[in-house]
């Protein structure tokens, strides 16, 4: 696994795009403040760059330098979460343009896997997650369900985790409104 973290290091400090393992399903990163290799991102899917996307961090103490405003119920929602949770707050900051959503928000998952962990402890920046799909195509379960376009459109391939046959699910996403008010965007 150290190689492979080393591999994807040197890739995203290049603004290139990784496809890797995550907490919930397979998914194309880059550095989420870089807009270019975010445009990439978008390209790779095919999508419309207003279209969301998803940061990863692997620690809650870091989302103070990405989002202004923290309500409490943050925490306790991160702490209590028994699935991947993707938090939306509002008031980005320090993010490439093209990861912030019109409204100023962004989705950010405070991440328990082992490998995206030590990824992004060794990178200190956030990294973009999305399911390595094109878009409006049905998310990969597995490895080997990515499409062979995915596959030859990014810069590194991560070898760790491909035989893995565990089912996951993308993770649950919630809207958090700056006086702690939340609404489920996706249960």
């Amino acid at each position: 696994m150290k190689q492979e973290i080393n591999n994807a290091l040197e890739i995203l400090k290049n603004g290139g795009v990784i496809l890797y393992p995550t907490d919930t399903v397979w998914g194309l990163g880059c550095d989420a403040t870089n807009e270019e290799a975010v445009a990439k991102v978008n390209e790779i899917k095919g999508r419309s760059a207003d279209k969301s996307l998803i940061i990863l961090l692997d620690n809650e103490n870091k989302l103070q330098s990405y989002v202004t405003e923290i309500p409490d119920v943050a925490y306790e929602l991160i702490e209590f979460a028994e699935n991947p949770m993707t938090i939306v707050f509002s008031g980005a900051k320090n993010l490439a343009k093209n990861v912030i959503n019109l409204d100023g928000s962004v989705g950010i998952r405070i991440v328990k896997h082992d490998f995206c962990e030590q990824l992004l402890q060794r990178f200190r920046k956030p990294i973009v997650s999305t399911s390595a799909n094109v878009s409006g195509e049905a998310s990969p379960r597995f490895f080997d369900e990515i499409s062979d376009a995915i596959k030859d459109a990014v810069d590194y391939i991560v070898d760790f985790d491909q035989d893995n046959r565990t089912v996951k699910k993308p993770s649950t996403i919630i809207k958090l409104g700056p006086s702690g008010q939340f609404e489920f965007i996706r249960k």
